[in-house]
């Protein structure tokens, strides 16, 4: 049975739930990528900064872009250069071209949507290839190191960016009445990620190797930020913290699901809005790989 007629088989009222839980999860993760692109703003922008390139780039090509962080500060960083982005999420394209139009930028940009997994687009030649939390995604990551390899001008850097892993927001000794709650929770998500992403947390220094690169430089972006939390902090840590609670609420026990679900009630006295001492706690790994 083919995917189309798999969907086909299934009952209206499903398809339509089933539609509508992808179209939140969507939206959700565009909040957070928005978000994550506000509050760590500075520190993507030393990223960029810091990109050893041999000579300023006029063709960026940004794998996995989102709804635009990397692309944006890709734009900002090198001002004559045009990013081809490319995505699988019609609607994180869509909001990157908003962005892009709000900043005047409209016609750097190129938007271009594919699954790398699939089908790999024509993309050109360019000089700099941007992979922000993107690779632990491939199906086949050697494969598409491999691909990016051959697509790069000679000379031409790519950078892979990975997280180290979520962002903390709470202080090890909270909630009170269940301090440790988000260790607990980021473990459950830790092990939830080892099944399902196995790439996540990978050395790629030897793959970029492998491929035929040259690693040109490694940098760990490390993140402390607050207290006290700023508006914009305070609504990543509930988005962020709800994201994770989806991915693990049945692997916690149900004290911590009621402290955890206490912190995420924005009409509660406990709410984590109401807390005034949120930190954003995260690192950055970051390879530059160049084509000989």
């Amino acid at each position: 049975m083919t995917h189309a007629s798999r969907h086909a088989a299934h009952d209206h009222g499903a398809h339509t739930v089933h539609a509508h839980e992808r179209n939140h999860d969507t939206d959700v993760q565009a909040e957070i990528l928005d978000l994550d692109a506000d509050v760590l703003a500075e520190h993507i922008a030393s990223i960029t900064a810091w990109l050893p390139v041999a000579a300023t780039p006029r063709h960026i090509v940004d794998l996995g872009c989102g709804t635009g962080a990397g692309t944006l500060a890709l734009l900002d960083r090198f001002p004559d250069a045009e990013v081809s982005a490319v995505d699988t999420s019609t609607s994180h394209l869509d909001r990157l071209r908003e962005k892009a139009e709000e900043k005047g930028l409209a016609d750097r940009v190129h938007t271009v949507r594919a699954d790398l997994d699939v089908a790999w687009p024509d993309l050109g030649t360019p000089e700099l290839v941007w992979a922000s939390a993107s690779m632990h995604h491939m199906a086949d990551p050697d494969r598409t190191l491999r691909q990016v390899h051959d697509m790069l001008a000679p000379g031409g850097l790519f950078a892979v960016v990975e997280l180290a892993g979520f962002p903390r927001f709470l202080p090890e000794d909270a909630p009170e009445d269940r301090p440790g709650l988000e260790e607990r929770c980021h473990a459950a998500l830790d092990q939830r990620h080892a099944e399902k992403v196995s790439h996540r947390g990978a050395d790629w220094g030897p793959k970029l190797t492998a491929a035929g690169f040259t690693v040109d430089g490694l940098r760990t972006i490390t993140v402390n930020l607050g207290p006290p939390p700023t508006d914009a902090v305070g609504r990543y840590a509930l988005t962020s913290l709800r994201r994770v609670r989806h991915g693990v609420a049945q692997a916690l026990t149900a004290e911590d699901r009621t402290a955890l679900d206490r912190l995420l009630d924005t009409d509660s006295p406990h709410s984590i809005l109401r807390r005034d001492d949120l930190t954003v706690r995260t690192e950055r790994m970051v390879w530059a790989a160049r084509r000989s």
